[in-house]
């Protein structure tokens, strides 16, 4: 090779390093953790309109459209929301989808967050026992083994229940053990009774169990509530990052709450492994939209300060947690005006009662 030769191959490399798709910048990358997990471990979730934007990849597809160069990557945790908050506290999620008492134990912890939308609320709980169980009611289960999930967003729903029957967990042989284990344990009938989500339908198709209660119907206080919450430095380095995930939610809501997708729904969410009939029956008798709200409203923010204050009460954290500025709804309010969405839930005041819009 002559000399000339020699430099235009060196040329042509120089000018390879320096062309057009080599200097495409790196698409940012986006993590968000689910405080749940699918079937034998599959990577979907069910039960909200995050997880159906999850299975439907509806965020990519917003975000591709708008020209984000965006790389998520979703992430989900059998330990629910106390796994969440380990992956927060080593800056290892961005976004997560938890239930509100974890979410008040990692604000004790330290953990700077931001709650900016509303996902999965309203959620009732469920108690079953073996068929064969001589326990009726709630009131039934003094001085029996009774297991549930404890840090999760179903332990201080449980209290208020167990309380409103005359009874605290101190009444109980309560039995911490994570969904899967309490339901195999119900089936096997070592154990009296468990607290649990609509998985126990299964039991109960199955003649394994039979369910005794649920909060569905009953006070409203008894609802279980999640949301969307965000890293603090994250959002404040990403604003409108921030604001377009939070839009492209909204309209996942949107479709989530129309009634004509109700059975679409379903399907989405039976990606998770769960029966779809386990929806069905959780649904059963209740709109979409007041399920599938994102609103953080007044009387949302009213149930976390009540959660946090509990929390204290019942020693699940060592002081008393501050949920003032905690809540943060200017995402959720410019997605709701671009999206013309102001009207399409029904807002509610700190003592749930509904708002006339």
């Amino acid at each position: 090779m002559t000399s000339t030769d020699r430099r235009s191959v060196l040329a042509a490399a120089t000018a390879s390093l320096f062309a057009p798709h080599v200097l495409r910048a790196q698409p940012r990358v986006v993590r968000l953790g689910f405080a749940s997990i699918g079937a034998g471990n599959r990577q979907f979730s069910g039960g909200s309109f995050v997880a159906a934007a999850h299975a439907e990849g509806w965020l990519e597809r917003d975000l591709a459209k708008e020209g984000q160069n965006v790389e998520l990557r979703w992430f989900f945790f059998a330990g629910a929301g106390p796994a969440v908050n380990e992956a927060l506290a080593n800056d290892q999620l961005d976004f997560a989808l938890q239930g509100d008492l974890p979410a008040v134990i990692g604000r004790a912890n330290g953990l700077r967050t931001k709650l900016i939308l509303a996902n999965g609320v309203n959620n009732p709980i469920y108690l079953a026992v073996p068929p064969d169980s001589d326990i009726k009611t709630v009131a039934d289960l003094r001085g029996r083994h009774v297991a549930w999930h404890r840090g999760t967003n179903l332990h201080l729903v449980i209290a208020k229940v167990l309380a409103a029957n005359g009874l605290a967990e101190r009444d109980l042989r309560a039995v911490n053990m994570d969904f899967a284990t309490a339901d195999a344990a119900l089936a096997a009938k070592n154990i009296d009774a468990a607290f649990g989500t609509p998985t126990l339908f299964d039991l109960q198709r199955r003649g394994l169990a039979k369910i005794v209660y649920t909060t569905k119907g009953d006070n409203p206080a008894f609802g279980r509530h999640s949301h969307v919450l965000v890293q603090e430095r994250f959002e404040a380095a990403n604003p409108e990052l921030t604001g377009r995930i939070i839009t492209s939610f909204l309209r996942a809501a949107d479709w989530s709450s129309k009634e004509e997708n109700r059975e679409a729904l379903f399907q989405i969410w039976g990606k998770s492994g769960f029966s779809i009939d386990n929806y069905r029956e959780d649904f059963a008798g209740l709109p979409l939209a007041y399920r599938n709200s994102p609103l953080l409203d007044d009387f949302l923010q009213g149930q976390y300060r009540i959660q946090a204050e509990q929390s204290f009460e019942h020693r699940l954290v060592r002081r008393r947690v501050d949920t003032s500025g905690w809540f943060d709804t200017r995402y959720q309010e410019a997605g709701l005006k671009e999206l013309g969405l102001e009207r399409r839930w029904t807002r509610r005041d700190a003592e749930g009662r509904e708002i006339a819009a």
